[in-house]
């Protein structure tokens, strides 16, 4: 349907159900996430002191600048405070802790007038996490770390909710990529040479939806969803975070959106951590979706 929803009333199940079909909610900010928010924005301060993170990118050569997030970027992933923060969210959001599982929550940065837009700071094509080995049950989490606008923002494109796009998922394997791609990142800066999947034929870009919401703010979708980085022409580095979470309810139905063109292998379902004890997905359900997808 693409409805967006703004502070849905629904319980986490109503919510999984429409967000499978399409939807997209947003939540305005909450305790938990300005908290998330915050944490980041401390640690890119530092990072970047003496300058303002947001023009940051206007001090520093882009060596340099790669050089730093390629720093900060794990050191954010994995602060002590960072999970503890996440299954806070999740609680306040209503999931239930112990069939909610989510994955470690990333820092993104999005630079202005194409500055840095490979390797660290990687300027998303039209894409869906799913051709990126995620489930079809996989709930993207975005979180605007400072106040966002429309010229840095996230796009969605409805169009391709239900109609297919020629693609090259089935090129990408998650534990190849894992194994030789994942922490080389910060080496590419000019250019990007990293199978990824991408479209194999044009995107009509338009009618595309872009949501701008302040900073704490939740902005919840499928990974089944087409969705691409706004060109930055804001002047400003954008920040955000984003988590993924899967139910275990829907992993064991294999409950979750359509699959209208991935085609890739291996899963991203060993990620996931329980928002309860933090232990890991079943093993005995992760491997009925550690298969080639389309099959």
């Amino acid at each position: 349907m693409n409805t967006i929803y703004f502070d849905s009333p629904t319980d986490d199940l109503t919510r999984r159900q429409m967000l499978y079909a399409g939807d997209i909610l947003v939540y305005s900010p909450r305790a938990s996430a300005l908290s998330l928010c915050e944490l980041a924005r401390q640690m890119t301060a530092d990072a970047f002191a003496p300058h303002d993170p947001r023009t940051a990118q206007h001090h520093f050569p882009v060596e340099a600048f790669a050089t730093i997030l390629g720093k900060l970027k794990p050191a954010f992933i994995h602060h002590p405070d960072a999970k503890a923060i996440i299954q806070r969210v999740l609680i306040e959001a209503g999931c239930d802790p112990s069939v909610t599982y989510f994955d470690v929550p990333r820092l993104r940065t999005s630079t202005s007038h194409d500055y840095l837009t490979t390797g660290i700071a990687y300027a998303f094509h039209p894409h869906r996490d799913t051709w990126y080995s995620a489930p079809q049950n996989q709930i993207n989490w975005w979180i605007p770390v400072y106040d966002i606008t429309a010229d840095n923002c996230l796009a969605f494109h409805p169009k391709y909710w239900q109609t297919p796009l020629k693609n090259s998922s089935h090129t990408y394997n998650y534990d190849e990529w894992n194994r030789t791609s994942r922490f080389n990142a910060q080496q590419h800066i000019k250019t990007d040479t990293r199978v990824q999947p991408k479209p194999e034929e044009p995107v009509e870009l338009e009618p595309q939806l872009r949501v701008v919401a302040p900073a704490g703010s939740l902005i919840l979708f499928s990974g089944a969803q087409l969705h691409s980085s706004v060109p930055n022409t804001s002047g400003v580095t954008r920040y955000s975070i984003d988590f993924r979470t899967v139910n275990l309810d829907d992993i064991k139905a294999m409950r979750g959106a359509p699959n209208v063109d991935s085609t890739c292998s291996g899963t991203t379902m060993r990620d996931y951590l329980q928002a309860g004890d933090l232990s890991h997905v079943p093993e005995e359900w992760v491997k009925r979706y550690d298969v080639v997808k389309g099959r």
